[in-house]
């Protein structure tokens, strides 16, 4: 692997950690919200929806970072 690759690899590792933080974080706004009895359901259903999104970008990421070898 080239030196150029490997340091595309580790980018991608880089933003893959901060969309798993992400993910995380907007987990924990949404159980905050469930837990204070939060009647907003328009924001628990955004944040949800955010959560999906970065879900699908760090499907994408993990599939670049490994992609499947089906030979």
């Amino acid at each position: 692997m080239t030196t150029a690759k490997m340091e595309q690899m580790d980018v991608l590792r880089v933003e893959l950690a901060i969309l798993r933080q992400q993910h995380r974080d907007l987990d924990t706004a949404i159980e905050a919200l469930h837990e204070r009895n939060s009647n907003d359901m328009l924001s628990i259903k955004r944040l949800k929806k955010q959560k999906l999104g970065i879900k699908d970008q760090m499907t994408a990421l993990e599939d670049r970072i490994t992609p499947d070898i089906t030979a």
